[in-house]
């Protein structure tokens, strides 16, 4: 047998933060492609459109107005997941047919006023803006007893669902933590009994600043690594990671928050750049809960898009991944390696300046 080849021969990569496990299939690159293939972005949006429900001053589905605001503006979802008036429900014991209800509230969160944009064409001032938002809303959130956690979200694109192509995401709060950062917590609390009252993170921020290739770093400023995760699981996969210890967005400073704002452009002009079209993605933001001891909490942003070998090919998860589990074809190191030579002028500005 030959040596082991990452890039060509399958195995399975470990992700600590969930305890899940992910199947690598590089050699799978090479197969033809007879699939689904979706439409280009190629929508031309006016800066302003009146039938929008997320413009500056037009009227939403519940009959209120928006203001016109000038940067960012948040407003209660009017079709809320969640909401803060409801019955109580009493938890049963059954081990069969298990339910608790769930108390919260919901809210939008508008970009910018103009309706052509993305955070890809989004200065960093005006993205610093979005950064102190989400801040201030969380802080916000704290103040409410019966609100426990804050799920920030932006869903890019129709491919991901998104019923609105104005600049936007999501903030869910609910009185209850959901199960993905649940999972991650209780990792970050058993690697911290496990190493002596270390951070996974941490240590993982490390792992990756200390590899000499830096086969997995996208790109860096002087408080965010952009990786690719080892265990990645979607094609073009990241995580924004701080190179230090911070629990959540109000615990930075200043300067770390334009810092984020930075690595948010980059991130997303990256993705326009690689397929030169407007990228579809999911992206969440996970850090401490609103109550409670959690001193072993670590901000940090996932993005996952679903475009696989360009504008037109998704990934799904689908067969194997849905009932073994998830399984990927590029390798986080190859992926990494595509995102990193990529311009970080949006591909738009380029066309124009041409």
């Amino acid at each position: 047998m030959s040596n082991f080849d990452f890039n060509n021969n399958s195995h399975r990569r470990y992700n600590p933060l969930t305890k899940s496990w992910v199947l690598c299939s590089p050699h799978r690159t090479q197969r033809p492609w007879q699939g689904q293939q979706e439409g280009p972005d190629m929508e031309q949006r006016p800066q302003y459109d009146p039938k929008c429900y997320l413009c500056p001053g037009n009227q939403r589905a519940s009959g209120e107005s928006n203001p016109n605001y000038h940067d960012t503006f948040r407003f209660p979802n009017d079709f809320a997941a969640v909401k803060a008036d409801q019955p109580e429900l009493e938890a049963n014991d059954d081990d069969l047919i298990k339910v608790e209800g769930v108390r919260g509230e919901c809210h939008v969160i508008c970009f910018s006023p103009r309706h052509d944009l993305t955070l890809a064409e989004m200065p960093v001032q005006d993205i610093r803006k979005v950064v102190d938002i989400w801040t201030d809303s969380y802080l916000e959130m704290k103040k409410k007893d019966f609100i426990n956690h804050v799920q920030i979200f932006e869903n890019k694109g129709a491919a991901m669902g998104c019923s609105n192509p104005h600049p936007h995401g999501q903030m869910w709060c609910t009185e209850r933590i959901p199960e993905e950062p649940s999972k991650e917590l209780l990792s970050l609390q058993d690697y911290k009994k496990k190493h002596n009252g270390k951070c996974l993170l941490c240590d993982y921020a490390q792992r990756e600043l200390a590899d000499p290739e830096r086969k997995r770093t996208v790109f860096e400023n002087d408080t965010f690594l952009v990786i690719v995760p080892f265990w990645a699981t979607w094609p073009f996969e990241v995580m924004v990671l701080p190179k230090t210890h911070i629990g959540s967005l109000p615990d930075m400073d200043d300067k770390q928050k334009t810092d984020l704002a930075d690595a948010v452009r980059r991130v997303t002009c990256r993705y326009d750049n690689l397929f030169k079209t407007s990228f579809p993605y999911s992206m969440g933001i996970h850090q401490k809960p609103l109550n409670g001891e959690y001193d072993f909490a670590h901000l940090h942003l996932h993005y996952y898009p679903p475009l696989l070998r360009s504008a037109t090919v998704r990934k799904f998860l689908v067969g194997f991944e849905m009932l073994g589990e998830p399984q990927r074809d590029l390798t986080p190191e190859q992926a990494a390696a595509r995102l990193r030579e990529l311009s970080e002028v949006h591909y738009k500005s380029q066309q124009a300046n041409n």
